[in-house]
């Protein structure tokens, strides 16, 4: 056998891993011999950037009000319809210092703001009040276990018995541009760099306060439904392997992804237009990972639109409607509409092993359709938009009928699958493929591992078993043909690296099935499984149900990939933690789901094990420490001004001594990292035109030495702007501590100089 030569990306792999390990073993120690606990540091619970709606929920009755276990009597309950209640609040958290969550990759860090990531809920309830469901979809990448049972929690402490486990679904819209650090599970943790309660706590209370809102705002109304196709924003990531399913299943289908959107309408009894909900099939990736500002990517832009469009009048986050698009089957669906092709040469690399000639699997990417990354996220929203509206305003079935819901908690890692009257397979505890570490056409990882990969590496196997120890013979037959690269189901230290009790939950209203899947499902997954909830219903006469799939809800288990689609490993099915008959198991468990409200026996079902609460888990590597502004300045001075005039079309740009925004994210003094202000003469006044969460604003935040740090922000002028006087406002905090004194952080502001925007 030939020798093996390592080339320097090998070594210096090698070098960083060793690093890696005595890092973390150095951390672990740190932390084991400190007693305390994430409880020990948690906040009061409030943080900043607080986003008013139309109506919203006062602190004081916030604070204090106590809730009964049953809703007071409706003042309407003789009607045709539900009581419906939406709320939006802001969940943004940390937008420095912190891994963004999705790609994977390491040194991709929030340095600033492009959007606010919202939470919206959605409750819906009988004619009399009874029966709630709650539905929130959430601009993160994905619900976290830890980040569900916290919610569960608070609302219990808050609403008694009225919003419990089975009728509240969170869901996740899958960006790929928010923050990291609110999970338990230690790949997870260690993927985001330690767990960051200041984080956690921002998307728990958003998360909360949207549902309060949604709840204050309960009222008689109507829910209509329609269902239509997107075209041209989306292609299928995995196209080879979608080939593998059976011919005769896929003939039933015109294209490898799937394109239908549906669209809920909610008004109440006056007509008065409440909100939406839409779950369409794509992966919020447009912004690719070379991206360091927090944003909700497309399917926000879409949220965005939407929202300004029936708010008007109110800036960005505020306002009564609220626009929830969230997420479905996208496990396998790309919106990066001009495929892979090589960064050097421009060809094509839409091949089994997304590799180039040159360069192999890391020069190959998919593009968007605009040109550059924000262009295309706003072209792929803009159609989501747009098609949304259409089956909005036209929308007329009503949805008419009893609310259920009902929940399991179940051990993924042991169910058996029954494959026919006869044959039985079980599901496996959890393991990552070859390919993960490969990453997807929409972002490379950087390292030398390619897609669809079924032989172990000699070296990647060793270097394993040295740093975590050997995978178990068991594990490693389960998983066929997926060559073991992580074998995380039997790896607990500090905790287990994935989880093994994960949630299946389904509510209905009517005639509509909305089914939380705790992953991401690929097309024809989906499809599937929306199938088998169909037949269950049908089953026991409830035909002509609509399934809708929504994704990534209340804990986080990678990919589900069909059984055919599972033999080629890519990237996908690497990620496929419970082995080949995942996806047989889920459509086994949520047809139990759907039985059990077709025959009324939800009380029959077992809760199932429930899952795990861990402590003391590795805090985040970046410190805290004191900001500094330079000698002779204040925080907020302006460094590099404005210019006295611009014109619409152009960018409006000033830089001010800044402090770390993180800081920003432990307090309510601001709502907003910055505003644009236009001079009303009749008044003699200025007047908020645009917020951090308007896509006409950047905030980039440049990290300097000793603490020091600068604030850039752009207004890229609109052709919708008017004629007149602006000026440029920045708010932010600092910590500032003294000596034998606990750090403290104080706000503080800064204006631009007067500016004069003209037309062209």
């Amino acid at each position: 056998m030939a020798k093996r030569s390592f080339s320097m990306l090998e070594i210096l792999l090698i070098f960083l891993l060793v690093m890696m390990t005595a890092i973390t073993v150095s951390l672990l120690t740190l932390l084991f011999v400190t007693s305390g606990t994430i409880e020990n540091n948690k906040d009061s619970g409030n943080h900043g950037f607080s986003t008013t709606q139309h109506t919203a929920v006062s602190q004081s009755s916030t604070a204090t009000q106590a809730f009964s276990t049953t809703p007071e009597p409706p003042l309407l309950q003789n009607f045709s319809g539900y009581h419906i209640g939406v709320g939006r609040a802001d969940c943004t958290g940390q937008v420095s210092d912190i891994n963004l969550m999705g790609f994977g990759k390491a040194g991709q860090n929030a340095q600033g703001l492009l959007t606010r990531l919202y939470s919206r809920a959605v409750i819906m309830a009988e004619p009399n009040g009874s029966n709630p469901v709650v539905f929130v979809s959430i601009e993160i990448g994905m619900v976290s276990q830890r980040l569900r049972l916290e919610v569960l929690s608070r609302l219990k402490s808050k609403y008694g018995s009225l919003y419990r486990r089975d009728n509240v679904i969170l869901s996740g819209t899958h960006t790929h541009s928010g923050p990291a650090g609110f999970f338990q599970y230690t790949l997870f943790v260690l993927a985001s760099e330690g767990f960051s309660n200041r984080t956690f706590e921002y998307m728990v209370s958003g998360i909360m306060k949207s549902i309060d809102i949604a709840h204050q705002n309960m009222k008689p109304g109507k829910i209509f439904i329609n269902k239509g196709d997107v075209t041209g924003v989306q292609i299928n990531r995995s196209p080879t392997s979608y080939l593998l399913n059976p011919w005769s299943e896929r003939a039933r289908y015109s294209s490898n992804t799937e394109r239908e959107m549906v669209v809920l309408k909610m008004v109440d009894l006056n007509r008065t237009e409440l909100g939406l909900i839409s779950w369409f099939a794509i992966h919020p990736v447009s912004m690719n990972n070379t991206n360091h500002l927090v944003n909700s990517d497309n399917v926000g832009y879409a949220a965005y639109l939407f929202e300004q469009e029936k708010n008007r009048g109110y800036l960005p986050g505020q306002g009564p409607f609220v626009a929830a698009f969230a997420s479905s089957a996208l496990g396998d669906v790309s919106p990066n509409i001009l495929g892979p092709q090589c960064i050097d040469t421009g060809e094509s690399c839409d091949n089994a092993n997304s590799s180039c000639p040159i360069g192999g699997p890391m020069m190959c990417m998919a593009k968007g359709p605009g040109h550059d990354m924000l262009d295309s996220t706003q072209i792929i929203g803009q159609t989501m938009y747009q098609r949304a509206k259409e089956l909005y305003d036209s929308a007329s079935q009503e949805v008419t009928g009893p609310v259920a819901s009902v929940h399991q908690w179940v051990n993924m890692t042991d169910v058996t699958v029954w494959l026919n009257s006869t044959h039985t397979a079980k599901t496996c505890k959890p393991a990552l493929g070859y390919s993960f570490a490969a990453g997807t056409i929409d972002g490379v990882s950087g390292l030398n591992f390619t897609q669809g990969k079924t032989e172990t590496d000699p070296f990647w196997e060793s270097l394993r078993d040295q740093l975590l120890g050997k995978p178990s013979y068991e594990i490693k037959e389960c998983h066929k043909p997926k060559p073991v690269l992580l074998h995380t189901g039997e790896i607990t230290r500090p905790h287990p690296w994935h989880p093994d009790i994960v949630d299946v939950q389904m509510i209905t209203l009517g005639s509509l099935a909305i089914a939380a899947v705790p992953g991401e499902l690929t097309t024809m997954s989906g499809r599937r499984l929306r199938e088998g909830i169909q037949a269950e219903f049908a089953s026991y006469g409830m035909k002509d149900m609509t399934v809708a799939i929504s994704g990534l809800c209340n804990v986080y288990t990678h990919y589900i990939t069909t059984y055919e689609e599972y033999q080629a490993q890519r990237y996908e099915a690497a990620s496929t933690i419970y082995g080949p008959h995942t996806l047989s198991a889920y459509i086994q468990l949520f047809r139990a789901l759907a039985k059990a409200i077709a025959t009324d026996t939800v009380a029959n079902m077992s809760s199932g094990p429930e899952p795990p609460v861990f402590k003391q888990l590795i805090p985040p590597l970046i410190p805290n420490i004191v900001d500094r502004a330079p000698i002779g300045r204040n925080f907020g001075d302006v460094l590099e001004p404005l210019r006295p005039q611009y014109r619409v079309g152009e960018v409006a740009e000033v830089t001010f001594v800044g402090a770390n925004p993180k800081n920003s994210a432990e307090n309510q003094t601001h709502e907003t990292f910055l505003t644009v202000e236009k001079y009303e003469d009749p008044t003699a006044a200025w007047h908020v035109m645009y917020n951090d969460a308007s896509w006409e604003t950047r905030f980039y935040w440049h990290k300097g030495l000793l603490g020091q740090s600068n604030a850039t922000i752009e207004w890229h002028i609109p052709e919708t702007a008017h004629p007149g006087i602006y000026r440029i406002r920045y708010f932010g905090h600092h910590r500032k501590q003294e000596l034998l004194k606990p750090a403290v952080i104080l706000s503080f502001e800064g204006t631009s100089s007067a500016f004069e925007v003209v037309t062209t």
